[in-house]
């Protein structure tokens, strides 16, 4: 992602602002996906406070260090050591603890610990005795979600030395919408946002000029194009036999969301889709849901997986099974005949999850826990329980404009939900997210999406 496409991370900078203006000791990790922006957001943050940005890289140790010194050298006009590198972490560490106070940037901090395995050891060492004492202001950053959280763990030497661990996520709806033009109406917003996601990297990768056709033709479905091939190659970079993953993650995207169904579906174990999930959960690509009703959630027996990422989710929907289209050059019969016909669907039911991300975040329900509810073939869209108000709202979210038919159709659906449902002694309230509405009026709440986007 270039540097003059940084959009929005408000928030994030806000805190890593908070952080360096404490001018206390920090050991920050900074991971999350690969593209969800984690360099971008860090090399803003280099744009206000003069600060040391080191990249590491799948190199021997030796040649990490050269370069290090190279950069450093630059960084602190030091002529003595452009001619005379750094032979070791040990040289390196004693050199910059010497420095003022500044922002340390160490990115792909994986590729390091590859070259190295003692450098967390090492690092440790250096910030109980050095670092931490000089109030010093380190991010170690990576891709690697398993490296990373490896690097969190109690067996790892810098265990219990981090002051703060983040975990950047793809951007909201709202927050990916500066991506799009200003005159692209909300539902071809929803459109893109479900097939991209809020990765930005993946934003960027589309000209929104260009007519949606156009786009999944020129900048997805070509073999050379980063879209095309990103899903598979983040995979592989995190899995050693991704295979089954694969398996799985296409099982889901057909929408088989128990355990039972994705077993009957891919052929595989049941303790190994246990334990595939339970990787993919991890990686931030899979996720499991239950019923916002429930007491228990980890024991809950009506837990459901879903694919968490929206690229993912169309990338399998829609690529996976039908590459044969593109290696053939058929892209055109792919879009028209199997991808034009689902988008309206596809959209709607990530309309759903845009919705109850969007009303999470919106300040006049945040006295509400929302969620979803099913259960023995029902379900409702949108539940919200305030515990202490004894409120309970049940909702409805439609990827249309709505008639005074529809609405009524809805309201009497949402109150046969309410007794299945039946929270006793809560004051029950009904509402409705759509696209657009006639004027109907009701006691349900019917909200026009614009108005609780942002």
């Amino acid at each position: 992602m270039q540097e003059n496409n940084f959009k929005n991370r408000k928030k994030e900078i806000a805190l890593f602002e908070e952080l360096f203006k404490s001018e206390k000791p920090k050991l920050i990790i900074l991971y999350g996906r690969r593209r969800v922006g984690k360099t971008e957001l860090l090399k803003e943050f280099l744009n206000k406070h003069k600060g040391l940005y080191l990249l590491a890289r799948q190199e021997p140790e030796k040649e990490q260090l050269v370069k290090f010194s190279t950069q450093i050298a630059e960084f602190f006009n030091d002529n003595v050591l452009k001619v005379n590198p750094f032979i070791s972490w040990d040289a390196l560490f004693t050199y910059l603890c010497e420095k003022p106070r500044m922002p340390l940037i160490f990115d792909e901090f994986p590729y390091a610990v590859e070259a190295s395995k003692k450098l967390p050891s090492i690092l440790q060492d250096y910030w109980d005795n050095k670092f931490s004492k000089n109030n010093s202001f380190i991010v170690l950053c990576g891709s690697s979600i398993n490296m990373m959280e490896n690097l969190l763990g109690h067996k790892s030497p810098l265990y219990g030395r981090r002051t703060e661990q983040i975990l950047l996520e793809p951007l909201k709806f709202s927050d990916a919408c500066l991506f799009f033009p200003d005159k692209m109406s909300l539902k071809e917003k929803v459109i893109y946002f479900s097939l991209l996601g809020g990765i930005p990297a993946y934003l960027l990768e589309f000209d929104f000029n260009k007519s949606l056709k156009e786009n999944l033709k020129e900048n997805l479905l070509r073999k050379n194009k980063f879209l095309y091939q990103d899903s598979i190659f983040v995979l592989k970079e995190e899995l050693k036999e991704p295979r089954n993953y694969f398996s799985i993650l296409d099982s889901l995207a057909k929408r088989n969301s128990k355990i039972g169904l994705i077993v009957n579906d891919t052929g595989l174990d049941k303790s190994f889709v246990n334990k595939y999930l339970s990787v993919l959960i991890s990686l931030q690509l899979v996720e499991r849901r239950v019923p916002i009703t429930e007491k228990n959630n980890r024991k809950s027996r009506k837990g459901i997986y879903l694919i968490k990422d929206n690229f993912f989710k169309s990338w399998f929907r829609f690529v996976f099974d039908n590459q044969e289209y593109v290696e053939q050059d058929r892209q055109d019969k792919l879009i028209n005949e199997k991808i034009i016909p689902e988008i309206n669907s596809f959209a709607g039911r990530a309309f759903e999850d845009i919705v109850l991300s969007e009303i999470i975040r919106n300040k006049k329900y945040e006295n509400y826990l929302w969620g979803r509810w099913w259960d023995r073939g029902f379900e409702c869209d949108l539940v919200g329980i305030d515990k202490e108000r004894k409120e309970i709202i049940f909702g409805e979210v439609k990827f249309s404009e709505l008639s005074k038919r529809d609405i009524a159709d809805i309201e009497k659906s949402l109150i046969n939900l309410s007794k299945i449902i039946n929270m006793n002694g809560y004051k029950e309230k009904f509402m409705i997210v759509c696209l657009d509405h006639d004027n109907y009026k009701t006691d349900t709440e019917i909200i026009k999406f614009k108005d609780i986007v942002g």
